[in-house]
């Protein structure tokens, strides 16, 4: 896999203006609410993949400690968010399970970094994510999403259980709220500015 763009590769015209558009991957595991961040942020009306659950997918996808999931991202989701006159982010969220992951590869192309969701009460889940984000060589960033009923958890335990660099930047979010989910993004592009330097 090639290295990330830089913000200068992604320049593009649009109305006369000259505007940076930011590929940004919004990942996780399954039933992590990447579908629900983007659509509380998008400024579009967000493109969802979402279908129902059939009985078929439950001996495939794992519902243990999910609750009143009844639909899931069978392709991809997609909002957009301008940050600035001249940055433009275009979200991309992958679907979660295993069985998707050879999408991951074609959706990671041209994104400069990825947000990666976490749910604290299945962190074990998160290990496949982040090594495939580490593997196409992307920046990122832990947006640890609050579950209603959850016990907040200690940064440094959560960083010690999923393995991070000192470097990487670990928030807390909640996925509903279009404030909480702006603050997780603009920590990334921080992260991603501050890498570029």
């Amino acid at each position: 896999m090639g290295s990330a763009p830089s913000l200068a590769d992604c320049d593009y015209v649009r109305g006369g203006a000259q505007q940076t558009a930011v590929k940004i991957l919004v990942v996780g595991h399954f039933a992590v609410g990447k579908t629900t961040f983007i659509g509380s942020i998008s400024e579009i009306e967000p493109l969802s993949t979402e279908e129902t659950m059939t009985r078929a997918a439950e001996s495939v996808d794992d519902l243990k400690g999910v609750q009143g999931k009844t639909t899931t991202t069978v392709a991809m989701d997609f909002g957009r968010l301008t940050i600035s006159e001249r940055v433009v982010l275009y979200l991309f969220g992958t679907p979660g399970q295993q069985r998707f992951v050879q999408m991951w590869e074609d959706m990671a192309r041209g994104a400069l970094g990825a947000l990666i969701l976490v749910d604290p009460e299945r962190l074990a889940d998160s290990f496949p994510v982040i090594d495939l984000i580490e593997h196409y060589g992307l920046d990122y960033a832990i947006a640890v999403n609050h579950f209603d009923g959850a016990s907040a958890r200690d940064e440094r335990a959560l960083r010690e259980a999923l393995d991070l660099l000192d470097d990487t930047p670990v928030v807390t979010c909640d996925a509903r709220d279009e404030g909480s989910s702006a603050a997780a993004l603009t920590t990334l592009v921080r992260h991603l500015l501050d890498r570029a330097h």
